[in-house]
């Protein structure tokens, strides 16, 4: 089974969520069965995001919405490449205070809705931390919470597309 995890970051900080993410995916058992490829809006391996059973968007947080480059990437995909695959969303955010990250997660879940994915995070039912709408970091993540986040959406991912799906 393969997962796709599909980023925009220019700072770095998006993307360090994404490698997390996927040493979340690769940690379930069973992941032996299990591929992850994390890859930027700008090189995108389409072969593996037509074959992936799921597919993991993040963005980071631009006025309170995704990025523009991300928005792009998905208003210019294929409309059909995504139905029937598992969706999952993170954002990082560059305030504290929060609120912008989720404008941006449900920003990328209506498109994703709109192109027939079914959407999951976990939220508050599959232990902790709770995702709510999916993994959030202050910039970076480098502190206990924003790591185990990313971790657990990775995990909760790869569990639910293997319920779902199947190992290949």
């Amino acid at each position: 089974m393969d997962i796709s995890i599909i980023y925009y970051s220019r700072t770095g900080n998006t993307a360090k969520m994404a490698e997390l993410i996927a040493q979340g995916c690769e940690s379930v058992p069973g992941a032996a069965g299990v591929r992850v490829k994390a890859m930027s809006v700008e090189d995108v391996d389409m072969a593996f995001l037509q074959g992936s059973s799921a597919v993991i968007f993040g963005s980071p947080t631009h006025g309170a919405n995704l990025s523009w480059q991300m928005k792009r990437f998905l208003e210019e995909l294929d409309q059909d490449l995504l139905a029937g695959k598992l969706g999952a969303v993170f954002a990082s955010q560059n305030w504290p205070g929060g609120g912008g990250a989720s404008f941006a997660e449900m920003s990328i879940i209506s498109s994703l809705l709109v192109r027939g994915m079914l959407i999951y995070s976990g939220g508050l039912s599959v232990g902790e931390p709770p995702l709510h709408f999916g993994a959030v970091s202050h910039r970076a993540p480098e502190d206990e919470l924003s790591i185990s986040r990313c971790i657990k959406l990775g995990q909760n991912i790869a569990n639910k597309a293997s319920e779902l799906f199947g190992v290949n």
